[in-house]
């Protein structure tokens, strides 16, 4: 089979043509197990003719010519004819048609018309970062009309196609709405993985296929045929797969130790007469706790900051593990080279190169990689702030927390980087390794994903990224790990003005978002759109066990706030998440509270701050150990106004804690019934922002994650959810 196709592909070249015509490219989707109608190709009106005798009416006829892609825009397709008189006029017309075009005429296709139903498409395309892709939704001008597709990065597997099917908007149309045709889905999965699984045409021939678009694929009841294919060919020059090698766990993180547990660090650029950025950079490492030699790099100074300095990389009493380089941009690659091989790693402040998008900043930036490699030495940067690591503990932002977690962190940008570290602290996160990459220039997302994805100490994972340069490899590691560990992408240049700034910033090719959706689909990472989402996201993950076997799609909500409450459930709802009316039993022992008219006690569980106050907070309780009890519900979401809560505290009651306590011993209670969520607004005021950040840290230090507004809760809740699912299903 593979042979075949691939003479096919000879073929076509050796005759200068850039596709295959449509009789051979049917011939490579029959070769893979595609229905095509049966056809015969002939070159004069009279053979046309006599061609008929052997095929079922009614019949298409479609003109070839290796200068026409799109016959239909031409004129050079007829259709419902039916008998051998109506060939030969068709035949007579597209002749003309074509003539007007071209003076290559290959001959005239002759074929069985598929019986009437759903007309679809399944393309196919070869992806600059991810490489070959496949498409479906529907076809004929829906296609264009409505653009209602969804993609699969290849290989996809029944799992991927029937999650595509589902994406789409017209996925009811195909299920017979509104007492309509019901398409064969079966069918339609097997198409798609005859083009785009393991053993599909597009991985057998990545090299060969450019674009593949079947359009229309006739799908009825029962079965499916793909009535038009058209397969572009790359020119032999241009043909290139993309190896990918992964390395064994022992090799990666052997190969990352220096980087991540650096003995020695090497800082180039710090002032022997001022204090600048590299000077405090020395500092703070210092600080830190990094025990640890220090070796500043400079031509002329004998020591600064009372440290013995070095004129070159080359020149220190130990190989240097880490070098932060603070020098101008075009001192880099010559201080790069200097360290001839001493030097294991290396972080480039300075910006002017890829980024600036011009031929003097992508000079300077080929001169840096080739400098590095000649020294041996691996890059992370240029444009970038530096690296976070409390595992042999050293840092770029100052006054962080030497305490190691089990997030590992990639930023493409700097001082993003920052914002995930301070806000991070703040909120409770913890780290096992930040690293900022800018340009990417050397090691980039997919060399770090690597590394975390092997790394024991991290279980998290958290990406700022604007592109991959290795996207095939990086679909790969997310597909292998199937879901092992949580890969949350906040994902820079979604937008076609994304794209510019993308662009602009680090020099990055973006690609399209709905491609990133696909790897998202088919490999269990999750996507986020704001740094406030991806920081909650990493938060849930890092605080909320996982529950595969019972993901969570319900929720309760409780708390003081009755339009905050609703507007929560409209957030649950359109993340699909449910918060159902509360079993009957449940309401009743809830309505023998006592509580006050004006509580609603359905789900949302919306309480005056008078109401949570009685008893000094133990109706808090009461209505937990109610709700655990009687309701099977994945998450309980408690919610509370601070400031509406202390305006009438009595002196002395500490109202909050109360009510945390309660929580706590209900949740000891029902150990794993329920993800517990909390959630704390206040007004801004320093005396009620005091009061939250006292709560913060008895929740983190109990193990309960803390957000500032219902709506975060439910985008963390969204994202466990949507783990735990693809946890589930994973194959």
């Amino acid at each position: 089979m593979a042979e075949n196709v691939a003479s096919l592909f000879e073929a076509a070249r050796h005759e200068g043509r850039p596709a295959l015509d449509e009789k051979d490219g049917k011939s490579c989707l029959s070769a893979f197990g595609m229905a095509v109608p049966q056809s015969v190709v002939v070159t004069s009106a009279d053979d046309g003719r006599k061609a008929c005798d052997d095929l079922t009416p009614p019949f298409a006829v479609k003109g070839m010519s290796r200068d026409v892609l799109h016959k239909s825009d031409v004129g050079a397709v007829r259709l419902n004819l039916t008998n051998g008189d109506e060939v030969v006029a068709a035949i007579t017309e597209i002749e003309k048609a074509l003539g007007a075009y071209t003076k290559n005429i290959d001959g005239y296709l002759i074929e069985e018309m598929a019986a009437p139903g759903h007309e679809l498409v399944i393309g196919g395309l070869q992806d600059p970062q991810f490489g070959p892709l496949v498409m479906v939704g529907l076809g004929g001008i829906f296609i264009e009309v409505f653009e209602d597709v969804a993609f699969g990065i290849c290989p996809i597997t029944k799992r991927d196609a029937n999650q595509m099917l589902d994406e789409l908007k017209s996925a009811s149309v195909l299920a017979g709405a509104r007492g309509g045709l019901v398409a064969d889905r079966e069918a339609i999965i097997a198409a798609l993985l005859a083009v785009g699984g393991d053993d599909g045409l597009l991985m057998s021939h990545s090299a060969d296929i450019a674009e593949l678009d079947i359009n229309p694929l006739i799908v009825s009841e029962k079965g499916a045929v793909a009535v038009d294919a058209r397969v572009v060919l790359f020119n032999e020059a241009s043909r290139n797969s993309e190896a990918v090698t992964i390395g064994s766990p022992e090799e990666v993180l052997a190969t990352f130790k220096p980087l991540y547990e650096p003995q020695t660090i090497g800082v180039v650029g710090a002032s022997s007469t001022n204090m600048n950025r590299l000077n405090n950079y020395m500092r703070w490492v210092r600080n830190f706790g990094f025990k640890g030699d220090i070796y500043p790099i400079h031509p002329t100074a004998a020591e600064i900051d009372g440290m013995p300095a070095y004129p070159s990389l080359a020149d220190t009493p130990k190989p240097v593990d880490y070098a932060m380089v603070g020098v101008p941009s075009e001192k880099v690659p010559a201080t790069l080279e200097a360290a001839n091989g001493r030097c294991r790693f290396a972080h480039i402040i300075a910006a002017g190169f890829g980024e600036k998008g011009t031929s003097e900043g992508d000079q300077l930036q080929e001169a840096l990689i080739a400098a590095a490699k000649k020294a041996g030495v691996r890059l992370l940067g240029p444009n970038c702030n530096g690296g976070f690591s409390p595992r042999s503990p050293y840092t770029y932002v100052n006054g962080m927390l030497p305490e190691m977690g089990t997030i590992g962190c990639i930023s493409q940008s700097g001082g993003l980087g920052i914002d995930v570290l301070r806000r991070g602290e703040t909120r409770g996160l913890r780290f096992s390794g930040l690293m900022t990459i800018g340009n990417a220039a050397d090691l980039g997302p997919t060399d770090l994903l690597e590394f975390y994805l092997a790394d024991p100490k991290t279980k998290i994972i958290g990406m700022y990224v604007e592109g991959v340069k290795e996207g095939r490899k990086f679909f790969e590691l997310l597909r292998r790990s199937n879901g092992d560990k949580p890969v949350v992408l906040l994902k820079g240049g979604r937008t076609a003005l994304g794209l510019q700034a993308a662009a602009s910033h680090t020099g990055s090719l973006a690609g399209d978002d709905r491609v990133w959706q696909a790897l998202a689909r088919q490999t269990g990472a999750l996507i986020v759109s704001t740094l406030e989402e991806y920081l909650d996201v990493l938060l849930a993950f890092q605080m909320i066990p996982v529950r595969a076997k019972d993901p969570t799609n319900s929720a309760a909500i409780f708390g003081n706030g009755g339009g905050t409450s609703v507007l929560a459930v409209d957030g649950f709802a359109n993340r699909g998440i449910r918060v159902d009316r509360f079993l009957p039993v449940t309401q009743e022992k809830l309505a023998d509270l006592g509580l006050p008219p004006g509580c609603a006690l359905n789900n949302p569980i919306d309480t005056p701050g008078g109401s949570i106050r009685v008893d000094d907070g133990a109706m808090g309780e009461r209505i937990m150990e109610i709700v655990y009890a009687n309701e099977d519900v994945q998450a309980f979401v408690m919610h509370l106004n601070i400031p509406v809560l202390m305006r009438q505290v009595i002196p002395g009651q500490d109202l909050l804690v109360n009510l945390m306590d309660g929580a706590d011993r209900v949740e000891k209670k029902y150990p794993g019934r329920t993800h517990f969520l909390l959630v704390l607004r206040s007004d801004g005021r320093a005396e009620m922002d005091d009061k939250k950040r006292e709560v913060r840290e008895w929740a983190l230090q109990r193990g309960y994650p803390v957000f500032d507004e219902l709506t975060n809760a439910v985008n963390a809740l969204w994202a466990i959810g949507t783990y735990e699912a693809f946890r589930a299903g994973r194959e």
